[in-house]
């Protein structure tokens, strides 16, 4: 269990499943740096970063809600928290999957919902940013979630993200490397690749600089030995 002071932000696991260095600059150094893509995503989430509460016939909707995990150490808040209506609060499987709200008699089915600027992606950083949103919600209302969505702003639409085995496990493996690379207060080196180019801090980063020096430093070694 962590304290209170010791918890990350759900974000530095994107983070850090993105680049170690961009996690390190960003929740280490306190570096940030605005792009067009940062720009954008932060416009989306503007529409839903306010705490408001909506009711309708079996979906009852919450943003800006603020989370945590202890047994993780992590905190943040949700973007947008849906709540469906159920006829039970335990599945077929025997698990208990449903909560009581205010002012309601029946049960309601947690669903956390993400919001990202641009489009799906080849790798899991979105998907771990929300299911990391769900295991804290699973710990603050002692219920199993089974899944969740990514909504991106390019498509339009949301992606369903199931929270099986492989997904939790990588999740909180990233959250113990987050909290290993603060505790240990290094920023690792700069590797330059392709996805460097989207980074909102590649100028503060320069991954190419150390690229060229070391190519150098190669070249010289080279020569030397010839």
């Amino acid at each position: 269990m962590y304290a209170e002071d010791d918890l990350i932000m759900i974000s530095a696991l994107q983070h850090f499943a993105f680049c170690e260095r961009q996690c390190a600059l960003i929740h280490l150094e306190q570096v940030w740096e605005e792009n067009r893509l940062t720009a954008e995503g932060k416009v989306l989430h503007e529409r839903v970063d306010q705490a408001t509460s909506e009711s309708r016939k079996d979906v009852r909707i919450a943003t800006s809600v603020r989370i945590r995990s202890l047994r993780i150490g992590i905190t943040g808040v949700i973007d947008l928290l849906e709540f469906h209506r159920l006829e039970s609060p335990v599945d077929a499987g025997g698990s208990i999957v449903g909560v009581a709200l205010p002012r309601a008699s029946e049960f309601w089915r947690p669903f956390p919902v993400e919001y990202k600027r641009g489009k799906p992606k080849e790798n899991r950083v979105d998907e771990i940013q929300l299911c990391a949103q769900a295991l804290a919600l699973e710990e603050m209302l002692g219920v199993a979630i089974q899944a969740g969505a990514l909504f991106y702003g390019q498509t339009r639409r949301r992606l369903d993200v199931p929270f099986d085995e492989d997904l939790r496990s990588l999740t909180e493996e990233m959250a113990t490397g987050v909290h290993a690379l603060l505790n240990g207060g290094r920023t690792p080196l700069a590797v330059y690749s392709p996805k460097c180019k989207s980074c909102s801090l590649f100028e503060i980063c320069r991954p190419r600089l150390r690229e060229r020096r070391s190519a150098k430093k190669w070249i010289e070694r080279a020569l030397a030995e010839d």
